[in-house]
């Protein structure tokens, strides 16, 4: 598959998800509809379909924002200095749409490799498993077969 950004996919994005995904705005903590999703699946950019995470990677970390422990496929996303709002962060964007995911932290569980991908659900569209194989991500099943 090829991921890219479009004015058409541009277009249809929800006023949320414009604002997190080109101009790097951030969702209210807890409002995000994927922060409670515990359903098998993958999660992929809203705008160019690259996946980006999946299920089986996510972990409840409490700060509000589905988080992630690592990326499905890590050159699908991008890490940037991040020097805003006076701290220094990394920041998480896709690679293929360059669109603003949210940002990663050292302080996830240590037993899987102490990352947290703390990214806005505006940012993301999910695949539930039983329909991945149908819209070409048939790849990365693999991925979600157990939910940790």
């Amino acid at each position: 598959m090829k991921y890219t950004k479009t004015d058409d996919a541009i277009a249809r994005l929800t006023s949320i998800q414009y604002q997190v995904t080109q101009k790097n705005a951030t969702e209210r903590p807890f409002t995000g509809s994927y922060n409670d999703n515990k359903e098998p699946g993958i999660y992929v950019d809203i705008v160019s379909g690259e996946p980006l995470f999946a299920s089986a990677d996510k972990f409840e970390s409490g700060c509000g924002w589905p988080s992630f422990t690592k990326p499905i496929v890590h050159a699908n996303v991008r890490e940037l200095s991040d020097g805003t709002h006076g701290m220094i962060r990394t920041e998480v964007r896709s690679a293929h749409a360059d669109s603003h995911l949210g940002h990663v932290f050292t302080d996830g569980p240590a037993d899987r490799g102490g990352l947290r991908y703390c990214i806005n659900s505006a940012a993301l569209r999910f695949i539930p498993l039983g329909e991945m194989q149908a819209e070409g991500y048939g790849a990365y099943l693999n991925q979600v077969e157990t939910i940790k």
